[in-house]
């Protein structure tokens, strides 16, 4: 059945009323939490259990405390030396002033005769030599000495060579290079350092014997230096800046 006109329109809804258009529930369901991390409602981080916390290196706070172990701003003081004792450097000497040029004399002498003894079946070899020696004249009278050498001798020739050199490394090179003095030295006393009383070493121990050379050119001039100098210095001394001072023990640690 037809009728004349157009349909009425839809009734409108009334705002005010529930399930208005205006009023749709959310469709993605409940809304978000408040935020934990910032705004009014943060929640304070948890507490440090080591001890006062530390900006890190992005602003965090770090777990070790005063000290952050990687370095950086909050970076402290090194730790101390588990193993005790003074740094890996050595210990320094307590000076005691230069050391006299006639106790120097006397430490090399008591050297010079242990060095004899430790290369001494060198003279044991040479004596053989001797022994065994024979002489002839030729027709103008003149004598000739002829050496057998025998197995004996040579061997101990070499022993003595290798025990003389093997106590002038040790002596001289090693110990004086790691405690500051030879055998002769420690027993007057005296060391060879460098300007901050440290010992110079077992390759500059060995360089400054070598220089010796330079204390006798010329007419051992350098030798004599020190008996005028007022850092009681040879040539060797000056050209590898070190000292032969009074200094028999380490300087204790600092409490």
């Amino acid at each position: 059945m037809s009728h004349d006109g157009s349909p009425p329109d839809p009734p409108q809804p009334d705002p005010s009323q529930p399930g208005a258009p205006g009023d749709q529930p959310n469709p993605y369901g409940a809304p978000p939490p408040p935020n934990p991390y910032g705004g009014a409602h943060a929640a304070p981080p948890p507490p440090n259990p080591y001890g006062q916390q530390q900006p890190g290196p992005y602003g965090e706070p770090t777990p070790y405390g005063d000290t952050n172990p990687y370095g950086g701003q909050t970076a402290s003081v090194p730790p101390p030396n588990p193993y005790g004792g003074q740094p890996a450097t050595g210990p320094a000497f307590v000076f005691g002033g230069y050391a006299s040029w006639i106790s120097r004399v006397v430490a090399y002498l008591i050297d010079a005769f242990l060095g004899g003894l430790a290369a001494f079946p060198i003279w044991i070899g040479y004596g053989l030599l001797f022994a065994n020696a024979t002489t002839t004249t030729d027709a103008q009278g003149v004598d000739h000495v002829h050496f057998h050498s025998a197995g004996g001798s040579t061997v101990l020739i070499l022993i003595g060579v290798l025990t003389g050199l093997a106590f002038f490394v040790w002596n001289q090179c090693i110990r004086q290079g790691r405690t500051g003095a030879t055998i002769g030295k420690s027993v007057l006393a005296i060391r060879t350092v460098h300007a901050d009383m440290q010992p110079i070493g077992a390759g500059l121990a060995f360089l400054r014997y070598l220089l010796n050379i330079v204390n006798g050119l010329p007419c051992y001039l350098g030798y004599l230096w020190p008996i005028w100098d007022d850092r009681k210095q040879t040539f060797a001394d000056k050209i590898m800046s070190t000292y032969v001072i009074k200094a028999s023990e380490p300087q204790p640690p600092a409490s």
